[in-house]
């Protein structure tokens, strides 16, 4: 009884306590790096090795206008997609105003991202122009033809089922309740063909061995219906049209004209104070180069007029000469 006794004090308790430390340093993250617990591996854009290695690192969320940084907040998940409501709830918080149109890319479109845009109440929150993930496949002509996409299928409404390309019914089965990564429930209608077999559509419907199922989210296909008519509007589409030039060339200028790339210090409160000092550095030089392009505008304009000044008073003197008689007779 001694040896495992003994075993248990010197090894598996004190890795207990390291097991439970290293838990509570995860959160609800699935990765963390031993030089800087607070980062988390990521897939980065730049990977010299082309091999998909992951580093450390945090995932900044910025909100701008007219390419300047209003606000930003630094998070340590990968997705864009679970920073939404998390930058807005402190953009909120703070003394800044909500703003009355949010403008994001498919990246943020998801069913939770959407409902709290709407909100509880009967007012939005906000106006929102954010595409869902499969907006522009969905456009396609592929996508509009191929014959296991269910929004291709015929939906009778009385007996709530789908009609499939082979003419055969796939009715409403069960409810069920799924929770994403973030803990949100998402509720899904269940339908089943009532008879695969024999099909000579399946191969191209399913893979399945059995019947084929569909999983309808009614609730995100309601969101996803609004945010794809938002975009038939062309004043709208104008508007999310700038976005490209909004935030894409902050994070270029950041990036590629400024070569800040990676944070120089460690932990969650020092990158923010970082990234905080490179944000203002970069409206400070928007600010200068403004300034610059009015005082050149102002002198170029001013150089114009003096110009066109003399060439009057020049012009007026030489008609005044001509006026003249050359010789003249007493």
């Amino acid at each position: 009884m001694e040896e495992p006794l003994k075993l248990i004090r010197k090894d598996f308790l004190p890795r207990l306590a390291k097991y439970k430390v290293q838990n509570k340093t995860f959160g609800d993250r699935n990765s963390y790096s031993k030089t800087d617990p607070d980062a988390t591996f990521m897939r980065m854009k730049e990977d010299h090795m082309k091999n998909g290695q992951l580093k450390p690192g945090y995932n900044v969320q910025m909100a701008t206008e007219n390419q300047f940084i209003l606000f930003y907040t630094i998070h340590q998940r990968p997705t864009d997609t679970r920073c939404f409501i998390p930058h807005l709830e402190k953009l909120a918080s703070s003394s800044l105003p909500m703003p009355k149109t949010v403008i994001a890319d498919a990246g943020y479109g998801s069913e939770e991202n959407y409902l709290y845009a709407i909100g509880e109440e009967k007012e939005p929150r906000f106006d929102f122009l954010i595409p869902y993930g499969t907006y522009l496949k969905d456009k396609t002509r592929k996508a509009r033809k191929d014959i296991k996409n269910v929004k291709n299928w015929t939906y009778v409404e009385q007996d709530d089922c789908f009609i499939c390309p082979n003419d055969r019914k796939v009715a409403f089965k069960k409810y069920q309740m799924k929770k994403n990564a973030s803990g949100h429930e998402q509720s899904y209608k269940i339908y089943e063909c009532e008879d695969c077999t024999g099909c000579p559509l399946k191969p191209q419907c399913t893979k399945g061995k059995g019947n084929r199922q569909v999983h309808w989210n009614t609730v995100f296909e309601e969101m996803k219906a609004k945010a794809k008519a938002a975009f038939e509007c062309e004043e709208k589409t104008a508007i999310y049209g700038r976005r490209k030039v909004e935030v894409e060339s902050v994070f270029g200028h950041i990036k590629g004209n400024r070569s800040f790339r990676r944070f120089s210090l460690r932990g969650l409160d020092k990158v923010h104070v970082e990234f905080g000092i490179v944000a203002l550095a970069h409206n400070m030089m928007k600010v200068t180069g403004i300034r610059l392009a009015t005082f050149i505008k102002l002198i170029r304009t001013k150089r114009s007029w003096r110009k066109s000044v003399v060439f009057l008073q020049l012009l007026y003197c030489f008609r005044d000469f001509l006026d003249s008689p050359l010789l003249t007779t007493i």
